[in-house]
């Protein structure tokens, strides 16, 4: 029986906020596949590009946003199975997440992979995110940003 073939894929994104008039925190999600499935803007990592300058990139594809680079949140992995050249492969990927300051830009420029994004609360956002490795990542921004506003 012939080995399916893995490859590695690095990531990086980001975990988006804004605070609302009251100060509260908001975290942009975005929507895929037919609004099914939310989520964190992430991409892939171009060559020669380093993980910081990856994130800010999607993030401003993904929510037409434009942000400020925080401090890392967290790395997560996971696998799936997916198809090069009719073939099948196992793909083993690393994503960095950043938390990222909103700064301009507009939502509505997300590009044509994205079917939507929303501001959510923190609570919110770890709520409606489909992937529990991402909700993690949503909840340790949020207590971050907690901390943050406790310290101001």
């Amino acid at each position: 029986m012939a080995r399916i073939p893995t490859k590695h894929v690095y990531s990086a994104g980001g975990v988006v906020y804004r605070r609302d008039e009251g100060g509260r925190p908001q975290i942009a999600l975005i929507a895929t596949k037919g609004n099914s499935i939310w989520g964190l803007p992430k991409g892939l990592i171009d060559p020669g590009e380093r993980a910081p300058t990856t994130a800010l990139r999607e993030v401003q594809e993904e929510t037409g946003l434009v942000g400020r680079l925080g401090p890392r949140i967290q790395r997560i992995e996971y696998w799936y199975r997916g198809e090069e050249n009719g073939q099948p492969v196992r793909y083993h990927k690393t994503v960095t997440f950043f938390l990222i300051e909103a700064v301009g830009g507009n939502t509505a420029a997300h590009d044509w992979e994205v079917d939507s994004v929303e501001w959510l609360s923190p609570e919110e956002a770890a709520e409606r995110a489909t992937y529990e490795s991402e909700r993690e990542v949503i909840r340790r921004a949020g207590a971050l940003l907690a901390e943050r506003e406790n310290e101001a």
